[in-house]
């Protein structure tokens, strides 16, 4: 099952022993605080939590140190979540019935590598996960599209499911890479939107701020990246969802710190 940090589904409708992978703490200031979204969750689910494995920063990492269920690091440790998950890791947890996962490609990746027991689906995935999750770096061709077709299809859970059954088939299964590469070429209006939106960029020292305007769709993630080719931080305020603003800001690239194996 796919979920987002502040829309978890509720426990009882997860069968037996739940993986979660790549999904944050929900953060208080964000107005989902974590007693009434992440706290009530793992209440609910209790001991049928297997294990939560994530590489977001957030204050309450420390309150679950001692509890060998949680693995979890910060964004400059890991930039990705799959490189967290290794053979060793899935053995120790055991046999899982459910896996909880983020949206993205981030959270994807990682759900297929728990499948194949802590294995990439193709040489390179860790590597392609990172790239796009910290937006550094250039994916290989497979991470490139696999990126472009759910930032043009973000809603489309039976795409989702699509690409993990791809990469379960370690990229051997051609009828689902055709539905990729056709989600894939719906982003290119959008990237052509987000760079005519560009230019009304203003730049503020070292914050460049766009409003889009006109009402076409655009993609936020190109929109971003291309007010980060002009400023550290990048702001777009989005006219619809009741104003909602989106930034970014400049990261610095770190490899992967190793785990320590399970006991």
């Amino acid at each position: 099952m796919f979920s987002t940090p502040r829309s978890l589904p509720q426990a009882a409708g997860l069968p037996g022993r739940v993986v979660v992978l790549d999904i944050a703490f929900a953060a208080d200031g964000m107005g989902t605080p974590f007693e009434e979204v992440t706290g009530a969750f793992l209440r609910d689910l209790g001991d049928r939590l297997a294990a939560w494995v994530d590489h977001h920063d957030h204050e309450l990492h420390a309150r679950f140190a001692d509890d060998p269920r949680f693995l979890l690091r910060t964004k400059a440790q890991h930039g990705a979540c799959p490189e967290m998950i290794t053979p060793a890791l899935v053995a120790a947890v055991g046999p899982v019935d459910t896996i909880l996962t983020h949206v993205d490609l981030d959270g994807l990746y990682a759900a297929a590598k728990w499948i194949l027991g802590g294995h990439e689906p193709y040489p390179g995935a860790d590597d392609d996960a990172r790239a796009v999750d910290t937006r550094l770096g250039e994916p290989g061709p497979t991470g490139k599209l696999i990126d472009f077709a759910l930032r043009a299809r973000f809603r489309d859970t039976n795409l989702k499911h699509r690409i993990v059954q791809y990469l379960i088939a370690r990229t051997k299964a051609p009828h689902h890479w055709e539905e990729i590469e056709e989600a894939a070429r719906l982003v290119d209006p959008l990237l052509d939107e987000a760079k005519r939106q560009a230019d009304r960029y203003r730049v503020d020292g070292q914050v460049a701020y766009v409003r889009p305007r006109g009402g076409a769709p655009y993609d936020k993630t190109e929109l971003l990246l291309l007010g980060q080719e002009k400023a550290a931080v990048a702001v777009v305020q989005a006219v619809a969802g009741g104003g909602v603003v989106a930034v970014a800001a400049v990261a610095t690239a770190r490899k992967p710190e190793p785990e320590r194996e399970p006991a």
